[in-house]
């Protein structure tokens, strides 16, 4: 099963563990936006879409405002193709977009169960977005929850190069959908 590996605004720099994994695992894949610096969700999600068409089933993992992109997916038919997600440090693209308007398409939020097996990695002392509206999204979109306690944006300035839980977050994704379900009314 392929991962595909979606990160967020200006993309994931050398060393990052998005950038880690696409080294060490051949079956991953870059989701390649054609302008990291300046995002544009229809344009972001059509090359989405367009990967996903290209490898149905795959596990979605994804950074900051990758996340973001990620939770917009879920209400477009080629939603049925994702076997999963794993969503880390996603952004506060609300926030954002009040801040600079190139992130303007991403908001607001989506609020609403996402349809796909999901969990959102977020931590206490992310600059990016609070923990409890992390932890709030979450609930929303279905999503199992993972606290970081303080990891920062959970990138290569909070010191993640490789990152090995990150592949067994994914793994848990691989599983049937029933034991995901199993496990979350546990």
């Amino acid at each position: 099963m392929t991962t595909l590996i979606i990160p967020g605004y200006r993309g994931s720099e050398k060393g990052h563990w998005q950038q880690q994994w696409l080294l060490e695992d051949e079956t991953a894949r870059l989701v390649e936006q054609d302008d990291w610096d300046n995002p544009v969700l229809c344009q972001w999600l059509h090359v989405l879409e367009a990967t996903l068409a290209e490898t149905p089933g795959a596990v979605l993992v994804a950074h900051s405002l990758g996340c973001v992109l990620v939770t917009h997916l879920a209400s477009r038919p080629s939603a049925a193709h994702v076997a999963g997600a794993v969503l880390v440090a996603p952004a506060d693209a609300e926030r954002m977009a009040v801040q600079d308007s190139r992130f303007r398409s991403f908001a607001p939020l989506p609020r609403h169960k996402l349809g796909f097996p999901s969990i959102v990695v977020a931590s206490r002392n992310d600059p990016y977005m609070s923990f409890n509206k992390a932890e709030a999204l979450a609930g929303v979109w279905g999503s199992g929850f993972v606290d970081m306690k303080n990891a920062g944006h959970i990138n290569i300035e909070s010191g993640f190069g490789s990152w090995p839980e990150a592949y067994i977050l994914a793994d848990s994704m691989r599983r049937p959908q029933q034991d995901f379900r199993a496990q979350r009314a546990a």
